[in-house]
């Protein structure tokens, strides 16, 4: 069977929470999602399904407006996250979730977006390029091994933004 990739359309997201519901033990990944799409963190053409070959959504990954830097003159700007991810679980460990993290991640370089924050395994997401974000001096929120919070700089990134990373309310709200 074939799996496509494309930007989600409004009519996806009771399919797109369904994988969310089934990929996790409980509702907080898919209420985050339904969250963002009502926040001016969201970015449209940055929500991407995975599809099957009969077009039943069976993976997602989500990119959303963050900010980064405290205002105060050092380098405050625009980044974004990656969160959450998921893969319907019969599908799991087939590259799905890989293709549809890779294609999110083409549809930011192709918007000129410079740099993607994740909260995750370094070793999932290394693959990916990401690299501990302390590399680029930003910073999260969040207390995690530093290993786990990293950063992707997109071709358009120019050594900015930097500083600590400001979430969308629906991540500190989910």
């Amino acid at each position: 069977m074939r799996v496509t990739t494309r930007v989600e359309c409004p009519q996806d997201a009771p399919a797109t929470r369904r994988v969310h519901m089934a990929a996790f033990p409980g509702p907080d990944e898919a209420d985050l999602v339904d969250a963002l799409r009502r926040d001016p963190a969201w970015l449209p053409g940055l929500s991407v399904v995975a599809v099957d070959d009969t077009g039943l959504v069976i993976g997602h990954a989500l990119l959303t407006r963050l900010r980064v830097g405290g205002g105060d003159g050092d380098g405050d700007g625009d980044a974004l996250a990656l969160a959450p991810v998921a893969v319907a679980p019969e599908w799991q460990r087939r590259g799905v979730g890989e293709l549809v993290v890779r294609a999110a991640l083409s549809a930011a370089e192709e918007a000129g977006e410079k740099l993607v924050v994740v909260l995750g395994d370094p070793g999932y997401y290394g693959r990916f390029g990401f690299i501990p974000a302390g590399r680029h001096e930003v910073s999260g929120p969040f207390e995690v091994p530093e290993a786990y919070f990293q950063v992707l700089p997109l071709p358009a990134y120019d050594g900015g933004p930097r500083g600590l990373c400001r979430y969308p309310e629906p991540f500190v709200e989910v």
